[in-house]
């Protein structure tokens, strides 16, 4: 199975990190706008004026150091895995991204490794205070 992988430092420690990857609200400052939090259930990723819904679930969680979650739709993303681990490294925190389990290496997955890369240099400005907003927000709804 093919997996997408991504590296980035973040000048900021894990702790300042961790909330931008094991929330919805995290979430919301740089992956989509359209974010539904249960919270006892799963949280919703809505894109293009909800035409795509991604639910996930949180499946486990270090705090400052790991979280997954669990991909519980979508036709390529249903039954795979969003993986962060935080290192500390110094000053700064290496977050290392897997989006696990993919069945095949097709042109969605690869569309996904593109976009995947742009989110975590998002992730990066938001978690050192930039506040870049979110890749998906309602002036993408438009698509």
């Amino acid at each position: 199975m093919p997996d997408i992988r991504h590296f980035v430092l973040v000048a900021a420690p894990p702790e300042a990190v961790f909330p931008f990857i094991a929330t919805g609200e995290g979430f919301k400052q740089w992956w989509a706008e359209d974010v539904v939090i249960d919270p006892s259930g799963p949280i919703r990723l809505g894109f293009f004026k909800r035409a795509t819904v991604y639910v996930l679930r949180r499946d486990a969680s270090e705090p400052s150091r790991r979280v997954t979650w669990r991909c519980e739709s979508g036709e390529q993303w249903a039954g795979t895995w969003l993986v962060f681990d935080l290192e500390e490294r110094g000053s700064q925190t290496a977050v290392i991204f897997t989006h696990a389990g993919w069945r095949q290496a097709t042109e969605f997955f690869t569309s996904c490794n593109t976009t995947w890369g742009e989110l975590l240099y998002r992730l990066k400005a938001a978690a050192e205070g930039k506040a870049p907003g979110p890749l998906f927000g309602t002036e993408r709804l438009l698509c």
